[in-house]
């Protein structure tokens, strides 16, 4: 429990977050307030669309993506668990890696294995003859790519829950003899359901606001999402009203999610290292629990061992021989450092804001801004910043970079809060006296005793950021140009102009620079840490 007598007397720090969080405020506001200015204008046409239609069908899609993702999230995270094989870092380190995997890598993973062209069709049709008539575009094939991720990141962060039940409640369970079903109901169960609301409001808005993965593989208007909806206003229409009435719904939708949400605990994306299965069932069970590992390896793996095996051949070379690629591999690499830096910067400023202050009134108003990503997703950021740029009377492709920058650190702040802002309570709450007795200022404490309990949290929140950005396409749909373009948006415009060789070889080129950021940069934080102590 926090209180003013244990904390370090640290108002600069409390000033110092409030002050970041005024300022995402004040953007955040002056995004809507372009939003709701345009939707009052006097003038404003219907949307070309059917709202309700179209609500009701991200709805439904996003309600059966978290039902599937969580169902396929609790067996794997139990599967996990329980099985001790060779690899199994690898695997758990697979399955982590989700969470920063882009979704247009995926969808068009899925395409390589589960298409037309892809691997199963072709594999059926030398041996049977006849190919295999999958649906992959629609309501299927969405559903496909969410469960993927989500399932992947729901399993992740439940397999933590099941580290942390204590190893005297498992002795207990082993001396009692439980059989798995009833480990799982008495010992598991009560770990894994506080987590699950949370997890599932935030899979839930992950999957409404999808925005990649429709828009490759929704197959049309009817499968539509509110954020393609949104991007089609825009972009093909230039229904500018039409989208501002989409991106209303959708902020109305999303905020009564989160406001539903707020009263569940928060997930962290940092989980660390797994440990070691301290029990081991047998029989049934046991054979259960490896169909799940290996459905779940391949269901997740495949995708991306198709895009690598499709991607990086002869035509990768023709790829990287051409400007454009370099180009848009330049500009990715600076938004995603520069989005990277500035959302340590924001979730540090943040976090040590509220760690410093007792208040919960003041500690939730200083957090709270970092989440507005999940009231107003990218594409809806976007809107409202187009328009901003718009009424200014300024070139839209003048401030694109800045804005794409800013937009992508707001996408990954929740999470980047989400990882640093427990350690740094726990700091203040178990060692705050004896800072106070030691006279440390807020430098030598970060210094001393913060910097070296969080730097591998802080190359987590790197990681994620950078990989974040790089994969993103909701944020440069709007505002690419022909001389600003990032690998998501070159790939996307390779797919649409039928040029699928070289879109295989930019998404094999992304996963390889985003598994290699994932995994090196905590490790490169770490090194750093360990030089300089």
């Amino acid at each position: 429990m926090l209180n003013a007598r244990t904390l370090p007397d640290r108002p600069l720090r409390t000033l110092s977050g409030a002050a970041v969080a005024l300022a995402i405020a004040a953007l955040v506001a002056m995004v809507l307030w372009a939003i709701f200015t345009t939707a009052s204008d006097s003038t404003a046409q219907p949307p070309r669309v059917d709202v309700w239609h179209l609500v009701a069908m991200t709805t439904i899609q996003a309600g059966l993506s978290t039902v599937l993702s969580l169902l396929v999230g609790v067996a794997l995270a139990w599967a996990l668990n329980r099985l001790r094989f060779p690899g199994r870092d690898l695997v758990v380190g697979l399955f982590a890696s989700a969470i920063v995997t882009p979704g247009l890598i995926v969808a068009f993973g899925l395409l390589a294995v589960w298409g037309r062209a892809g691997w199963i069709n072709q594999a059926a049709l030398a041996l049977t003859g006849h190919p295999l008539e999958i649906p992959l575009f629609g309501l299927g094939g969405i559903l496909a790519a969410h469960v993927i991720l989500d399932a992947s990141f729901a399993a992740r962060i439940l397999l933590a829950r099941l580290d942390a039940i204590p190893a005297a409640r498992l002795k207990t369970g082993q001396s009692l003899a439980l059989t798995a079903w009833q480990r799982f109901t008495v010992i598991d169960w009560p770990m894994l359901r506080g987590s699950l609301p949370g997890l599932a409001a935030i899979i839930f808005l992950l999957a409404f606001t999808s925005f990649p993965i429709v828009l490759l593989l929704g197959g049309g208007p009817a499968n539509q999402t509110m954020e393609v909806a949104i991007y089609s206003a825009v972009r093909l229409d230039f229904d500018l009203k039409g989208a501002v009435q989409l991106a209303l719904v959708q902020i109305a939708i999303c905020s009564a999610v989160i406001v539903a949400a707020a009263a569940f605990a928060p997930i962290s994306a940092a989980t660390g290292a797994s440990t070691e299965p301290r029990w081991r069932d047998r029989g049934p069970a046991r054979l259960l629990q490896r169909g799940v590992l290996v459905a779940s390896v391949l269901g997740f793996g495949l995708p991306l061992l198709a895009i690598l095996v499709n991607g990086l051949g002869p035509g990768v070379l023709d790829v990287m021989a051409r400007g454009s690629f370099w180009s848009a591999l330049g500009s990715s690499l600076l938004i995603g450092t520069g989005s990277a830096l500035l959302t340590l910067l924001l979730a540090l400023g943040i976090g040590l804001g509220r760690a410093a202050t007792p208040r919960p009134s003041l500690r939730t108003g200083i957090g709270a801004p970092a989440y507005a990503y999940l009231a107003v997703p990218a594409v809806v950021l976007s809107l409202g910043a187009f328009l901003l740029v718009r009424n200014a009377g300024l070139v839209p492709e003048t401030a694109a970079p800045a804005v794409v920058l800013c937009a992508n650190a707001l996408l990954s702040l929740p999470f980047a809060l989400a990882t640093l802002a427990p350690p740094l309570d726990a700091i203040v709450r178990q060692r705050g006296r004896l800072i106070r007795s030691l006279g440390l200022g807020g430098w030598q404490q970060f210094q001393a005793v913060e910097w070296p309990l969080i730097s591998r949290d802080v190359g987590v929140v790197l990681a994620l950021s950078f990989c974040f950005s790089l994969g993103d396409l909701g944020v440069i749909a709007l505002f690419g140009t022909q001389d600003f373009v990032t690998l998501p948006l070159l790939m996307y415009r390779a797919l649409g102009a039928y040029r699928t060789n070289d879109a295989a070889a930019i998404a094999a080129l992304m996963l390889v620079i985003t598994i290699a950021a994932f995994v090196l940069l905590p490790k490169l934080v770490g090194r750093l840490t360990d030089a300089a102590s």
